[in-house]
C-alpha cells in the first residue's frame, strides 16, 4: 500500500513543542509518509533559529519556507503572509501532501490554510473552537475551521464550538490539549539544574514572564508589567514575545529592562525542556501566554494571566486574572505567591497525539469536500 504524505507545517517555537510527539508517531507509522514545513520564526535569527531544534530531534525538514519581514507593523505581517502564501503553493506543488496538520491561530496557519484550499489539499486543525478575544488570532482560528476538514480539540465545550460553526460531529474529535500529553512525558531537569542552567541566584524565587501583543487591544501593556516587576526582587526569566505586530517593540522594552536589573534575563527562545522545567519550579508564571492557562496548572504553578487576549478562554482556577494596570497586576502577582488551592486539570490526560494518530489511520481518505451542518 502507498504511504499517504502526512505534512505538519510549524513556524514557531512553541507550536513545535505542542506538534513533537505527534510527529515522532507519524513518523514511525507504515501508513504514513511524514513531511515537515518550517516557517516563521523559525528561520529567523532573531528569534533563535529554532529550526535547528526540529533538526536535532532527528527530523527531516523537506522544506523552508521564508516569510518573515524584520518589522512588526500591520502592513510588514500582511505583507508577511503574502509571501508566506507564495511560499506554501511552491512547496505543497512539489510535496503534494495527502493532509495537512495545523495547529492553532497565527497568521501563518492562515496562510498556509487558504493555499491548502485552493490547492484542495484537506486540512487536519488541532485546538479549534477556542475563544481569545484579545487577539486577531480569534478570528483567524475560526477561519481555519471553516477551511479545514478534520478537527482536533483540547475540550468538550470546544468540541462544541466547531460543530456550532457548522462542521459535521463526525469529524471533530475531542482530544484534550496537546501541551498536556508532554507534561506527563517530560524528564525534567531538577530546580538546581534549571537554575545553574539560566544563572539565577538559588537564594530567590522565579518568575516565568511570556508577554505577547494583543492585537485586537489599544494598549501595549508591556510597561504596566515592567513597573509592576521592579517591586519585586526574584529571579526574572523572561522568553521573547512572538512576531505579531507590536512584538518587537516588546522585546526591545524587555531588553531595556534586563539591561538595568541584574536579577532579570530575557531567552530568544528556553526550548521545551528549559521552558517546562522553568515553567515547574517557578513560583509564578506572568503574562498572557496560554501556557499559563493549559500547561501552568498540571505543573501546580499559579498564573497571573493580564490583559484580555486570552479573554474568552477555558479558564482553571489557578490563574489570577488582572487588568493592564501596575498596581493590578502587583496585587496579583502577590496573591499568586499565596496561592493555596487545588489546581484544575480540564484539558484532558496527556493522550492527544496517540488519539488524533489512531483517528487518522481509520480514515480510508481525507477528502476537501464538506457540507455545511446545520444544528
Amino acid at each position: 500500500m502507498e504511504k499517504r504524505k502526512i505534512c505538519v507545517v510549524t513556524g514557531t517555537r512553541a507550536e513545535y513543542g505542542l506538534l513533537r510527539n505527534l510527529m515522532r508517531k507519524i513518523q514511525k507509522e507504515d501508513l504514513f509518509e511524514l513531511q515537515i514545513v518550517a516557517t516563521g520564526t523559525h528561520l529567523s535569527p532573531e528569534f533563535g533559529l529554532t529550526y535547528h531544534q526540529i533538526e536535532e530531534d532527528g527530523f527531516y525538514i523537506d522544506e523552508k519556507v521564508e516569510m518573515l519581514l524584520s518589522s512588526d507593523t500591520p502592513i510588514a505581517v500582511v505583507k508577511s503572509m503574502g509571501l508566506a502564501t507564495i511560499g506554501f503553493a511552491t512547496a505543497f506543488e512539489r510535496l503534494l501532501p495527502d493532509l495537512l496538520i495545523i495547529l492553532g491561530d497565527r497568521y501563518e496557519m492562515l496562510a498556509v490554510a487558504q493555499t491548502a484550499l485552493i490547492m484542495q489539499i484537506p486540512i487536519a486543525h488541532v485546538h479549534g473552537g477556542e475563544n481569545t478575544f484579545g487577539a486577531y488570532d480569534d478570528a483567524i482560528r475560526h477561519s481555519i475551521t471553516k477551511m479545514a476538514t478534520w478537527h482536533f480539540t483540547s475540550t468538550e465545550s470546544h468540541q462544541k464550538r466547531v460543530i456550532q460553526l457548522g462542521e459535521n460531529p463526525n469529524r471533530v474529535f475531542n482530544v484534550g490539549a496537546m501541551g498536556i500529553e508532554q507534561i506527563y512525558k517530560m524528564e525534567y531537569l531538577t530546580k538546581k539544574e534549571v537554575y545553574d542552567n539560566l544563572g539565577l541566584d538559588e537564594n530567590n524565587s522565579m518568575f516565568l514572564i511570556t508577554y505577547h501583543p494583543e492585537t485586537n487591544g489599544e494598549t501595549n501593556g508591556i510597561h504596566e508589567l515592567l513597573n509592576a516587576l521592579k517591586t519585586f526582587n526574584a529571579n526574572m526569566v523572561f522568553t521573547k514575545a512572538n512576531a505579531d505586530n507590536g512584538g518587537r517593540y516588546i522585546n526591545q522594552s524587555i531588553q531595556e529592562f534586563v539591561a538595568q536589573h541584574t536579577n532579570a534575563k530575557l531567552f530568544d527562545s528556553l526550548g521545551q525542556l528549559r521552558y517546562l522545567s522553568s515553567l515547574k519550579y517557578a513560583d509564578v508564571v506572568i503574562g498572557n501566554s496560554s501556557s499559563g492557562l493549559i500547561e501552568a496548572p498540571y505543573l501546580e504553578t499559579p498564573t497571573v494571566n493580564i490583559g484580555s487576549r486570552q479573554k474568552g478562554r477555558e479558564c482553571p482556577n489557578s490563574v489570577i486574572n488582572t487588568k493592564i494596570d501596575s498596581t493590578d497586576i502587583e496585587n496579583a502577582i502577590k496573591k499568586a505567591l499565596k496561592y493555596s488551592k487545588s489546581f484544575e486539570h480540564i484539558f484532558g490526560n496527556g493522550e492527544s497525539s496517540d488519539l488524533i494518530n489512531d483517528i487518522l489511520k481509520t480514515k480510508e481518505h481525507y477528502k476537501v469536500q464538506k457540507e455545511f451542518y446545520d444544528l
